[in-house]
């Protein structure tokens, strides 16, 4: 499949990112990939499993802090979602060739929050591990609307934060050493495509100077 998006798109959501930290994109999924994801998740919510929080030695289930299950994608095992996995690549190309970021990897999975699930204020880095560099959100919601919930409120340097709708085919990308960030309770099921990509913990590129 072509490439999603023009490069002019592109470089204007690297510049927004890199002048406030964060970009919020509308319509980033074409009706072709939307409608891939939305079977796949379908097909595989028997499979979630309780999210916790750290890593490692140090994963733990806490409700008190994140409410969500997830299902880990593995890009292999996964390979009906090619076009998905394109777009990931996509992304990774257009981040090393215009910001030199220096990406070598990513790690994704679907989240789905049920009615009443939260994630508490946290940043998207572990004691024992620190390469994410850009969180990566895609939600699945359709018909969204106002009241159902599930916002994603953004911490911003300048102790103010901002609520983000999760809205079908909307993306957020930000820095996920630099924004705290949390997700407001749901008063409906809400999902998304949630993932991370990753760099060498040495590596950091034109983006982060």
């Amino acid at each position: 499949m072509k490439n999603c998006h023009k490069l002019e798109n592109w470089l204007s959501w690297m510049d927004e990112l890199s002048s406030q930290d964060y970009v919020i994109i509308d319509n980033f999924l074409d009706s072709d990939r939307l409608e891939q994801i939305q079977s796949f998740f379908k097909s595989h919510l028997d499979a979630f499993t309780k999210a916790g929080i750290g890593a490692l030695t140090d994963h733990v289930v806490r409700e008190d802090i994140r409410g969500d299950y997830t299902f880990w994608l593995d890009r292999k095992r996964d390979s009906n979602l090619n076009d998905i996995w394109s777009l990931i690549d996509e992304t990774i190309f257009i981040y090393n060739r215009y910001c030199f970021l220096g990406l070598s990897g990513y790690e994704f999975h679907l989240a789905h929050y049920p009615k009443g699930g939260h994630y508490s204020k946290h940043l998207d880095q572990f004691n024992n591990r620190n390469n994410r560099t850009i969180s990566v959100i895609i939600y699945l919601n359709k018909e969204w609307q106002k009241g159902d919930g599930g916002e994603l409120e953004i911490f911003l340097k300048d102790d103010t934060s901002i609520l983000v709708e999760p809205i079908e085919s909307r993306c957020v990308m930000f820095k996920s050493a630099v924004l705290p960030h949390a997700v407001l309770a749901s008063n409906k099921p809400r999902n998304s495509l949630t993932g991370w990509l990753l760099n060498q913990p040495s590596t950091l590129g034109q983006l982060f100077g």
